[in-house]
């Protein structure tokens, strides 16, 4: 009971000097949205990063050319060969699934339409590799790599490129590829771009028809792509293609490596750093506002014990203690900050579906932030109130009277 007189009387307070007590939780208010804001901006990079992660596979493993040194110095940029890939998929046995990738930007045309898009020679593992799906259709077979057949299977935004031709329409249609003949034999659902790749505006054709047929007998590799079946398996699929890649090129133990080797949980991992680092640069900022807020609290609580200090002497004449006038003005304070605080959260809430609705940036509003911004009004409220109601409650009740 008593403790709800005192907020009672606390009210009564900030009611009193309303403008005020506005003008006080501002900086609460200003400092809290933007803490919201912030952190729901980089929640909200994070989960679309991680989405587009997980479209790719966080099995998947990127292998890529490096450079070639002697002694220290470069000798250029390195090759893998389709050799190579051969190998990784001879040498791993169940471990791992492989495909090579050949990729070069290509004209297509089909009737009196044509497109310049990217046009990628794989094996039929790819498709395995980053859970590709079929609209129409089917996907090509090893058969067809080894036989050089001109067969093709689109991405889901090639039709649209070809005279917005229904997929089901262009399959068992005749497209030419770099002037070279290929059957459609598939058309691929929407994927949906992922990272750096966009599956849905690429052309997938047998590795070999790509090499021998399309681009010129070259069996330079841009890259080499395998998955394990578990990410408990990365670890023994990396040691696996060191080995065997570096045995294909014939290193000697203590020459680098001239292949890279990346896995998209890396690239996750890498963001998440770099997106807490900003996100905790971004906080700090709006930390300076709280502060701010903070010493404005601490300064008008202080201006009112003295413009109550008549108050302070009457109540303690009547024998109120130390500590109750001390949780008089602890409680003021934690009122002003909690309302500038809920306010806050409410402006910061808004502002992050504002920018997520005109700016199209992803904003996730995360429930631990919320409880975060509370926290924060809370100790904000205890640590600028307790000088002044600390203050409030040493005055000696003769000298409180007196006070004009």
């Amino acid at each position: 009971m008593i403790m709800f007189e005192m907020v009672m009387v606390a009210l009564r307070a900030i009611r009193t000097n309303m403008l005020r007590a506005v003008l006080t939780t501002l900086g609460i208010v200003i400092g809290i949205s933007a803490v919201i804001a912030m952190v729901a901006l980089g929640e909200g990079a994070q989960r679309s990063v991680e989405a587009e992660i997980n479209r790719i596979g966080t099995t998947v493993l990127t292998i890529r050319p490096g450079q070639q040194f002697a002694r220290g110095v470069s000798r250029g940029d390195a090759q893998m060969s389709i050799d190579d890939a051969i190998a990784l998929k001879s040498a791993s046995g169940d471990l791992l699934t492989v495909s090579p990738e050949q990729k070069s930007r290509l004209q297509i045309e089909y009737l009196r339409w044509n497109a310049q898009v990217e046009v990628l020679g794989v094996w039929p593992e790819y498709f395995q590799i980053y859970n590709h799906d079929l609209l129409v259709g089917r996907f090509f077979n090893q058969s067809e790599v080894q036989g050089k057949r001109r067969v093709v299977v689109l991405g889901h935004n090639i039709s649209a490129l070809l005279g917005d031709t229904p997929a089901e329409l262009l399959v068992g249609q005749t497209i030419q590829v770099n002037g070279i003949s290929c059957e459609v034999i598939g058309v691929l659902t929407e994927k949906g771009d992922a990272a750096f790749i966009r599956p849905d505006d690429q052309v997938f054709m047998p590795q070999s028809t790509a090499q021998y047929r399309v681009m010129g007998g070259n069996d330079a590799l841009g890259a080499i792509y395998a998955a394990t079946a578990t990410p408990d398996e990365l670890d023994a699929a990396y040691n696996e293609i060191d080995r065997v890649l570096r045995r294909e090129h014939r290193l000697s133990p203590d020459e680098d490596s001239d292949f890279n080797i990346r896995n998209s949980a890396d690239l996750l991992q890498t963001f998440n750093e770099t997106n807490r680092t900003f996100s905790m640069l971004l906080a700090g900022i709006a930390g300076v506002s709280l502060l701010v807020g903070g010493m404005g609290i601490m300064n008008i609580m202080l201006v009112s014990v003295t413009e109550r200090t008549r108050e302070i002497g009457v109540r303690k004449a009547l024998g109120a203690t130390r500590g109750a006038i001390m949780a008089q003005f602890l409680i003021e304070a934690l009122l002003i900050c909690l309302i500038g605080g809920l306010l806050g959260i409410a402006t910061g809430y808004g502002a992050s579906e504002l920018m997520t609705r005109i700016s199209g940036w992803d904003a996730v509003v995360a429930p631990y932030a919320v409880g975060a911004a509370l926290g924060c009004s809370v100790a904000i409220g205890l640590f600028f109130g307790i000088w002044p109601a600390r203050r409030a409650s040493r005055m000696a009740p003769i000298d409180a009277l007196r006070f004009e």
